[in-house]
């Protein structure tokens, strides 16, 4: 069982900026073995990918509306997943989710995700 505990949401104005951490835990995981991700959900929308990095942190992944805006990166000595978000737009408006593989998915990407946070409410005013 992988335990995800996201934190740093909040209300911020267009064109402002904020950093989200997820922090991972979970018994017999490595977490620096596996890709790690950051999801989104509007209201009324389906989740969606947001963005993704490999074990080592070495390659990351956007969705096209967050690239040059947003950051995701990794600190494996405290099994800790940053999402630096500048420039917010009102369509950033969404819940955050951190997003953990399946157990199987150890040096994968994309790997099969199987364990989310419980969100971070992330506000845009315009």
């Amino acid at each position: 069982q992988v335990q995800l505990v996201e934190s740093g949401g909040g209300l911020v104005q267009a064109g402002g900026s904020l950093r989200l951490s997820c922090a991972a835990s979970g018994r017999g995981r490595t977490f620096s073995n596996y890709a790690m991700g950051w999801f989104r959900q509007a209201p009324g929308k389906e989740r969606e990918f947001v963005a993704g990095i490999t074990w080592s942190g070495l390659s990351t992944f956007y969705a096209d509306s967050v690239k040059g805006r947003f950051t995701i990166s990794r600190d494996n000595a405290k099994n800790t997943v940053y999402l630096q978000m500048n420039s917010l737009k009102p369509e950033d408006t969404a819940l955050y989710y951190c997003a953990a593989p399946t157990g199987s998915s150890q040096y994968t990407y994309p790997p099969s995700w199987a364990y989310w946070g419980q969100g971070t409410q992330v506000t845009v005013s315009s």
